[in-house]
C-alpha cells in the first residue's frame, strides 16, 4: 500500500503513529477487507484493536450494510445465545416476543465479537456453525435459519493457552483465524508515545479551554522508557489528569513522576509469580488438597462431637447432674414436719459437683467454636455437634450465649 493511501487511513480513523506494526497491521486490514474472509484481531487490552473492524468494514462491499460491535464478555452466560441468535417469543421467562438477534440483524453486515475468548463453550460451537454453514437456530426455535455475516473477532488472551486448559474450541479458532492481525503494545511504538500524548493533550484543551500541557525532551525519554500496561488507554487516562491536575503546563520529569507508577519496568497491571506457565490444574490440584484437607478435619472433629455429645449424656443421666427440680415429681410427697427436714431441702437444691462444672466449661466452649465456625448460624451448628436446633437454644439459653 502507497504511503499516501496509508496516510489518507491514519486521518480517516484518528490513528496516531508511524510504527511499522502499526503500518503492517493496517496494510493487512486493507488488504483483506474486498474478501469475506473471517479475521483474527490479537493484543493487549487498550491497544485500539476496536478500530481495525471498522476499517475493514467500511472498506468491504458491505460497508452500506450494518455494522456491529459486541462485547462479548459483557453480557451474561445465561443470555448470551439470544442476544447473539435471537430467540421465539415464550422459549425463557422474560421472552414476551420474538427477537432476531444480532446475527439476524446484520445479516449482508459485519459483526465484530471483541472479547471472543470469554464466549462459553456451547456458544462456541454455534458460532462454529454459523461460520462454517451460515446456519443458526434462535433460542427455542425448531426451525434453521440461514444469514450472511462477515466476523471479525478480536481477544486480549492467549488463545493456544486456552485451548489448551479447554477453554476454547480448536476448530473454532482455526476458523476464525482465517486472517490473523496483530496490533503492538504501546511500549513497542517508540515516539508514537509522545505523539499520542501531543494529540490527547491537544484534545483536552480545546475541549475544556485550557492551555496545552507540553513535555520536556527529559519528560518524553522517561515516557518512552515506561512500559504502558494499559497500553493506549492509560496513556490518555495520564494525560487527562496531568491536563487537569498539573498547575505547571511545561511537564518536567519530576512532574511526571507524579502521575506514572514509579516501577518503570512492569508490563502487567498484576504480576503472578509461578515456577512455570498458568495452569488450570495447578490450580485443581491445590483446590483438591484443600478440600482433603477440610474434610480430614471435618471427620475428625465429628469424633470429637460424638464423643463429647456421648460424655455429656452420660452425665445427663446420673442423679448428680439432674437438677433436684426433675427428681421431685418422682419422689415420695411428705410433709415436712420440722426445720431440719427444710434444711436438708435448702441443702440439696443448688449443689453441683465440680466435674460437671467443667462439664458444663467443655460443652460450652464446643459450642462457641461451633457458632463461631459457621458465623453464628445456629442451624448450621447445631447439624455440626450432632444435636437437634431445639437442643442447642436450650443450652444456649442455659450458658447465656442466646443474645
Amino acid at each position: 500500500m502507497k504511503n499516501s493511501e496509508l496516510q489518507s487511513i491514519k486521518q480517516r480513523y484518528n490513528i496516531v503513529g508511524n510504527c511499522e506494526a502499526l503500518n503492517h497491521a493496517l496494510d493487512v486490514a486493507l488488504q483483506v477487507a474486498p474478501t469475506d474472509l473471517s479475521v483474527l484481531i490479537v493484543g493487549e487490552s487498550g491497544v485500539g484493536k476496536e478500530i481495525i473492524p471498522r476499517v475493514i468494514h467500511d472498506n468491504s462491499p458491505r460497508r452500506r450494510e450494518k455494522y456491529f460491535a459486541i462485547n462479548c464478555g459483557s453480557i451474561p452466560e445465561g443470555t448470551i445465545d439470544s442476544e447473539l441468535f435471537g430467540h421465539v417469543k415464550g422459549s425463557f421467562t422474560g421472552a414476551i416476543n420474538d427477537s432476531p438477534g444480532y446475527f439476524g440483524v446484520a445479516n449482508k453486515g459485519t459483526l465484530f465479537l471483541d472479547e471472543v475468548g470469554e464466549l462459553p463453550l456451547a456458544t462456541q460451537a454455534r458460532l462454529l456453525r454459523v461460520l462454517e454453514t451460515g446456519e443458526y437456530i434462535p433460542v427455542g426455535a425448531t426451525e434453521v435459519r440461514k444469514t450472511d455475516v462477515r466476523i471479525v473477532a478480536a481477544t486480549n488472551v492467549n488463545i493456544r493457552q486456552a485451548i489448551s486448559e479447554g477453554r476454547f474450541r480448536e476448530d473454532l479458532y482455526y476458523r476464525l483465524n482465517s486472517i490473523p492481525i496483530q496490533i503492538p503494545p504501546l511500549r513497542d511504538r517508540g515516539e508514537d508515545i509522545v505523539l499520542l500524548f501531543r494529540l490527547f493533550a491537544m484534545q483536552m484543551a480545546e475541549k475544556y479551554r485550557m492551555d496545552k500541557v507540553v513535555l520536556t525532551e527529559e519528560a518524553k525519554q522517561m515516557l518512552m522508557r515506561y512500559k504502558w500496561p494499559g497500553n493506549v488507554r492509560q496513556l490518555k487516562n495520564i494525560t487527562e489528569q496531568i491536563s487537569i491536575l498539573s498547575t505547571e503546563r511545561q511537564i518536567t520529569p519530576e512532574i511526571l513522576s507524579h502521575f506514572i507508577p514509579q516501577d518503570q519496568e512492569t508490563t502487567q497491571l498484576a504480576t503472578i509469580h509461578s515456577e512455570g506457565d498458568h495452569s488450570f490444574e495447578n490450580e485443581r490440584e491445590i483446590l483438591y488438597k484443600i478440600l482433603f484437607e477440610l474434610r480430614s478435619n471435618v471427620n475428625d472433629m465429628r469424633r470429637e462431637m460424638s464423643t463429647l455429645k456421648k460424655q455429656i449424656e452420660d452425665v445427663q443421666t446420673t442423679p448428680a447432674a439432674i437438677p433436684t427440680t426433675q427428681l421431685a415429681p418422682i419422689q415420695p410427697l411428705q410433709p415436712i414436719s420440722s426445720a431440719e427436714d427444710a434444711v436438708a431441702e435448702e441443702y440439696v437444691e443448688p449443689v453441683k459437683e465440680p466435674e460437671n462444672l467443667n462439664l458444663d466449661a467443655w460443652s460450652r466452649q464446643a459450642l462457641e467454636k461451633a457458632l463461631d465456625r459457621n458465623g453464628g448460624n445456629r442451624k448450621r451448628a447445631a447439624q455440626e455437634l450432632g444435636i437437634s436446633d431445639r437442643t442447642l437454644y436450650r443450652r444456649l439459653k442455659q450458658y447465656g450465649l442466646d443474645k
